[in-house]
């Protein structure tokens, strides 16, 4: 039996490497072309970007950023993902990405634990593991690029529907799946934020639209059957926002239901205009693909191991710093409304 060394000292048998990976190859429908195995990380500098879903804008425009980086960089960019975002459907992709050598796996988690399994047997492999937009358990990946802090997101979407409501009256969350990390984590904090600074605004019910544009949309109705007093819907997530609007804009509930959330400008833009949405907020997707993509050549290239403290250069962002628990931070978060919306594309 054949033996390799991994980046991190291990030894696995390469025939165990193997086994449970030729049947994922043809399932997802990646390269099979039988060029993989070249043992991934160091000095491989191709990245595959594994998105929650495919066909979802926020992950197109992180995708062009990421390609942007790697093209900078002269290294391989890839995407492959699943048609919806399941808590176990981005398992084949990994296996079928460590098995074809890749040098580093960035994947927004759709559960922060079903997919460890996959990844450990990736990193153990020599791949390395960069998580984006949502994080898996900490030690099931090398760093986490955070497309801003929890907190600030949070209270900013609170800040918004506040100020769009009197900060007074019934309000209702829209997310995506009931297992994302990232929506759960800044649910609490909002849920948090609400009791301690909004005492004249109830939240009523977080529904879960699942990140499918008709099951967000047939949220949106039931939400505004079931409470005929809710005065606005936050939606964490750029599918349920573009939804939800979309709901609004043809109703009797357009102008006096608000909306606010996370969500791209170009999905949301004529909803600004014809006055179904006064603003919302997001990060810049295409920002966070290009950072996530120049965070993964750091590590193959072996500028950074992830450790706090670590520092590497991101070509047109600048520089940035490995954060506690693996964690590189991309920044504050932009609202968009009738004055800026124009300003930007993606």
């Amino acid at each position: 039996m054949s033996l390799t060394f991994t980046r991190r000292g291990r030894v696995v048998p390469l025939a165990a490497a193997a086994l449970s990976l030729s049947l994922a190859v043809s399932a997802c429908g990646g390269d099979d072309s039988g060029d993989g195995g070249d043992g991934g990380g160091d000095g491989n500098l191709s990245v595959t970007f594994l998105p929650k879903n495919l066909g979802n804008p926020y992950f197109d425009a992180s995708s062009t950023g990421g390609e942007t980086a790697m093209d900078e960089l002269g290294g391989e960019f890839k995407e492959v993902g699943p048609a919806e975002a399941t808590p176990d459907s981005q398992v084949s992709f990994i296996n079928t990405l460590t098995q074809q050598g890749v040098g580093a796996i960035a994947v927004s988690a759709n559960d922060p634990e079903a997919i460890c399994d996959a990844l450990d047997e990736a990193r153990d492999a020599g791949t390395y593991v960069v998580t984006f937009d949502s994080d898996t358990n900490p030690e099931c990946r090398d760093v986490f690029v955070s497309q801003a802090d929890a907190e600030g997101i949070a209270t900013k979407q609170v800040e918004l529907i506040a100020e769009q409501i009197g900060d007074e009256g019934q309000i209702a969350i829209l997310s995506a799946s009931a297992n994302a990390t990232n929506q759960n984590a800044w649910i609490e904090l909002m849920e948090e934020d609400l009791a301690a600074n909004h005492p004249n605004i109830e939240l009523v019910e977080v529904a879960y639209g699942d990140d499918d544009d008709q099951t967000s949309f047939d949220k949106t109705a039931a939400l505004l059957q079931t409470y005929p007093q809710l005065k606005g819907i936050v939606s964490p997530t750029t599918v349920g926002i573009a939804a939800a609007a979309r709901y609004l804009s043809t109703s009797q509930y357009k102008g006096k239901v608000a909306l606010t959330g996370l969500g791209t400008p170009d999905q949301m833009r004529e909803y600004i205009k014809d006055g179904t949405v006064e603003s919302f907020a997001l990060w810049n997707p295409e920002e966070l693909g290009y950072l996530t993509a120049y965070t993964s050549a750091a590590l193959i290239n072996g500028d950074i191991t992830g450790e706090e403290g670590d520092t590497f250069e991101a070509g047109d962002l600048g520089d940035y710093e490995v954060g506690a628990d693996g964690v590189v931070l991309l920044g504050d978060p932009t609202v968009f409304n009738a004055d800026n919306i124009d300003d930007f594309n993606f």
